[in-house]
């Protein structure tokens, strides 16, 4: 296996997107997948990066990697030691990493043997799921589309309103804090200015219309982070799509972090074996 770990990928932002990619060496083009971390999120997170094995064993490369401004840094890409980073960061700029990863991948020659770049999936997570339904609705480079627990609403799933909203437009600031890593997590007010000024790009419903490729849903019912209803519109808005709710399922299908068993979770190994099964 060729497993290149943590390396910086250039973008259009002063910092790296931290990058992961796996392959079995065997001179031949292999179908590629492209995973997005969500919210709160990072490649690393959970049994995100165990789940390579399974991905290679089924022949595929996978790239995984951390938007330039999640928090984590080329050092330490895991949880969150930038949290200057993590309150400038914004949709627009994780559409342009996507966009950096993508085109990393397009003009990379030392992987041309290796990797069919005319076969590129996006998998997303959470809010990563909407980032990439908005790429794979723009970039006519991806071939698949695959979401897990993802959001149908950019902006339902993330701004204040009435009162509240008004306070963080006065403070500039507003902070939530990470139930499992306790710190005071910033976010900016340009991060809510930049989605109204972006607004019409940024609308997952019209990109999830425009979707013509294969484009398969998971949601857990027993979501409480993202309820399943979101999955329901993406199914609504793109029919041709497939979507598999899976019973009493959480926002991360069992999983935690750190997961440090050997075997999956149940859910989460579901959720493996329907997405390799639809890529395949």
């Amino acid at each position: 296996m060729k497993q290149h770990k943590n390396f910086p990928i250039k973008g259009k932002y002063e910092k790296p997107i931290v990058s992961d990619l796996y392959y079995q060496e065997t001179k031949t083009k292999k179908p590629l997948v492209i995973f997005c971390h969500g919210y709160k999120g990072y490649k690393d997170w959970g049994a995100f990066d165990k789940m390579s094995s399974l991905f290679l064993n089924a022949g595929f490369a996978l790239l995984k990697f951390n938007f330039s401004h999640n928090g984590g840094t080329l050092g330490n890409p895991i949880d969150f030691p930038d949290l200057d980073a993590f309150g400038k960061n914004n949709y627009m700029m994780e559409l342009d990493d996507l966009k950096s990863v993508i085109d990393w991948v397009y003009e990379n020659s030392d992987i041309e043997d290796e990797i069919d770049i005319h076969n590129i999936t996006l998998i997303g997570h959470s809010r990563g799921g909407a980032i990439a339904t908005l790429k794979a609705a723009e970039d006519i480079r991806i071939k698949k589309l695959v979401t897990w627990a993802a959001v149908c609403d950019l902006n339902r799933s993330m701004f204040l309103e009435g009162s509240a909203l008004e306070q963080w437009k006065k403070d500039g600031v507003f902070y939530i804090i990470n139930g499992r890593t306790k710190q005071k997590m910033p976010h900016d007010i340009q991060f809510y200015n930049n989605f109204i000024e972006n607004k019409e790009r940024l609308n997952v419903e019209k990109a999830t219309k425009n979707i013509n490729i294969p484009h398969l849903i998971f949601h857990g019912d027993g979501d409480i982070a993202v309820p399943v209803e979101h999955a329901k519109n993406l199914h609504l808005w793109n029919p041709t799509s497939e979507l598999v709710i899976i019973k009493n399922a959480d926002h991360v299908f069992g999983a935690k972090q750190p997961w440090i068993e050997d075997e999956f979770p149940e859910d989460f190994k579901l959720v493996l074996k329907k997405t390799i099964d639809f890529l395949k």
